[in-house]
C-alpha cells in the first residue's frame, strides 16, 4: 500500500454506504476477519429503515388490519369511524427512530466496523476520498476491496414547471407529517399504489395516474386488476392510459395542476411522483475508475464491477440494478461479502449457479411483496416471462377465496393465485398470490422456486387445514386434473 495515506486510514475493506446493503456487507467482511470501514453521509440504516420499507410499511399495517377487522361478521360491527391519522404517523415515526440513528450505529460498533461520517467518493483503485460534516477530509485506501452501496433516488423527471412544483418523492411520501387534502400519485408501480392506499385511507382525496392500462405492468395482470378495483372501492380516482405533461404551481403555499395529454389537468395539494428510480453514482467518483458518472454499475454474479481491472470493486444493491428490493440488495451483500473474504484469503469463487459467491436468485427467484389491501405477493416468472423466454411453460390458477382458510380469514374473501410451471423439468417458474394476508404465504413459494422442487415432491407437502396454505393443494390438484 502506498505510504502516502496515515496507516489508520488503510483497511482491508472500505464500504461506501451504511444502508442495509453496505451494514452486511461489513457484517460478512468482519465475520472474514477483514478489517473494514464504512463511509455514510446521512444516516447509518439507509433509505430502507428511514423513508422507504420501515416506515411505508408502519403507515400500510393500520390499513390492512382495519381492513380485516371489518371483513369479518362480529369484528366488523365493533369497529367504528376512521384511522386515527396522528396515531398512525406517530407509530410511523417510532419505527423510522424518529429519523435518528443511534441504534444502528451501535450494531456497526458491536461488529467491529469503523464509521466514518461524510460523503465517500472513489479516488482511484482501492482508493476513497472523503468530505466529511466539518469540511474537512479523508484520504483512504483498501487493501483489499471497495464496495459500493449508495443504492438509488427517486427519479424526478424533468417535466415543465417541476422545480417550482415541489413534488413529493417517495422521501415526503413515507416522511410527511401532514395528511394533505387532494393527493395526486403518478405512476402505478408498488410506491404508487402503496402510498395511494396509505394516504386515502388516513383521509386524502387520492387520484392515481396511471400511463400503462392497470397498475403493476411487471406483475401478472390480474394483480393489477384485482388492486386497480380495491382502489377503488376505497375512494381512489385511478386513471390509466395518462400521461402527466407537466406541473403548475403559482404560489409556493398553494394548490399544484397536474397537466395531462390532451390538455386535461386537474388538481391536487401534493403530487407524489413515483415513476422510477436512478443511481446514486454521479458524485462517486466513477471517472476516475474509468467508469461514466450518473450510470449504473454492471456487474457479474459475485457483484463485482464490470469494466475495472482486478477483483477489488463490488457494487452492492440498488446502484448495481439487478434487483431494486431492500431483501436482495441483503442478500447481495451476503453473497459479496463471502467471495472478497474468499478472495483475501487467496481463494477461488464458487461461482455455479446457486454457489457460494453469486447471487443466483437475482436472476431465478426474486420475491416481492405489494402491501396495498388486497396484498400481491410474487417470485419467480410471470406467465409472459416464460413464454417470452421461449420455455414450455403451464399456468395454473386458482380462487384463493375457494380455500377454506380464505373464507375463513375475511367474509367474501376476494383473491387470486397462480403458478407457472416448467413442464420439462417438472418444477415452478414461478408463482403469484393476490388476496389479504398473502405475504406469509410467499416464502414457501420462494423456497420451492429457488429449490427447484420437482412438482412430484410437492404433492408431499401437506398444507395444515383449515389455513391459506391449502392453496397449494388446489392448485397441485388442477395441474394434476
Amino acid at each position: 500500500m502506498a505510504n502516502d495515506i496515515d496507516p489508520a486510514d488503510v483497511f482491508d475493506v472500505i464500504v461506501i454506504g451504511a444502508g442495509p446493503v453496505g451494514e452486511n456487507v461489513a457484517d460478512r467482511t468482519r465475520a472474514a476477519g477483514l478489517s473494514t470501514a464504512v463511509v455514510e453521509s446521512e444516516l447509518v440504516g439507509g433509505e430502507c429503515s428511514y423513508w422507504a420499507c420501515m416506515p411505508s410499511k408502519a403507515l400500510l399495517r393500520p390499513v390492512a388490519a382495519l381492513a380485516e377487522a371489518r371483513a369479518v361478521a362480529g369484528s366488523r360491527e365493533a369497529v367504528a369511524g376512521r384511522l386515527d391519522a396522528s396515531a398512525v404517523l406517530a407509530r410511523r415515526d417510532g419505527f423510522a427512530s424518529h429519523w435518528k440513528d443511534d441504534g444502528q450505529v451501535g450494531w456497526l460498533d458491536s461488529i467491529g466496523a469503523v464509521l466514518i461520517r461524510g460523503r465517500g467518493r472513489l479516488a482511484g483503485v482501492r482508493r476513497v476520498h472523503v468530505e466529511t460534516p466539518d469540511g474537512g477530509s479523508r484520504r483512504l485506501a483498501a487493501r483489499h476491496a471497495v464496495a459500493v452501496c449508495t443504492g438509488s433516488d427517486a427519479l424526478v423527471p424533468d417535466l415543465p414547471g417541476v422545480a417550482q412544483a415541489r413534488p413529493w418523492t417517495s422521501r415526503e411520501a413515507t416522511s410527511a407529517h401532514a395528511v394533505p387534502g387532494r393527493l395526486a400519485v403518478v405512476g402505478g408501480g408498488v410506491v404508487g399504489v402503496e402510498m395511494a392506499t396509505a394516504w386515502r385511507a388516513l383521509g386524502s382525496e387520492v387520484t392515481l395516474l396511471v400511463r400503462e392500462t392497470a397498475p403493476l405492468p411487471r406483475m401478472e395482470p390480474f394483480a393489477g386488476e384485482l388492486v386497480a378495483a380495491a382502489l377503488s372501492d376505497a375512494g381512489v380516482t385511478v386513471r390509466t392510459g395518462v400521461t402527466v405533461t407537466g406541473l403548475d404551481r403559482p404560489a409556493p403555499d398553494g394548490p399544484v395542476s397536474v397537466l395531462l395529454d390532451a390538455g386535461r389537468q386537474i388538481e391536487a395539494d401534493e403530487v407524489l411522483l413515483a415513476v422510477g428510480r436512478v443511481p446514486r453514482t454521479r458524485e462517486l467518483g466513477l471517472e476516475t475508475v474509468g467508469l461514466e458518472p450518473g450510470t449504473w454499475l454492471k456487474v457479474d454474479d459475485s457483484c463485482r464491477v464490470q469494466g475495472v481491472d482486478g477483483d477489488w470493486l463490488f457494487a452492492v444493491g440498488d446502484v448495481n440494478r439487478r434487483a431494486l428490493l431492500t431483501h436482495q440488495g441483503k442478500y447481495q451483500a451476503r453473497m459479496a461479502g463471502a467471495a472478497i473474504g474468499a478472495l483475501a484469503r487467496g481463494e477461488s469463487l464458487d461461482t455455479r449457479p446457486w454457489g457460494s459467491h453469486v447471487a443466483t436468485a437475482d436472476v431465478s427467484a426474486v420475491p416481492q411483496v405489494v402491501f396495498t389491501e388486497p396484498e400481491v405477493a410474487a417470485v419467480g416468472m410471470t406467465a409472459k416471462e416464460a413464454r417470452d423466454a421461449g420455455l414450455n411453460a403451464r399456468v395454473v390458477d386458482y380462487e384463493l377465496g375457494q380455500v377454506a382458510g380464505a373464507a375463513l380469514f375475511a367474509d367474501d374473501y376476494r383473491g387470486k393465485a397462480r403458478m407457472v410451471v416448467d413442464l420439462d423439468r417438472g418444477v415452478l417458474l414461478g408463482v403469484t398470490f393476490v388476496g389479504s394476508g398473502v405475504g406469509e404465504l410467499l416464502h414457501s413459494a420462494t423456497v420451492a422456486v429457488a429449490g427447484e422442487v420437482p412438482i412430484d415432491r410437492l404433492w408431499h407437502a401437506v398444507p395444515s387445514y383449515p389455513t391459506m396454505s391449502e392453496i397449494w393443494l388446489r392448485l397441485l390438484e388442477t395441474f394434476r386434473g
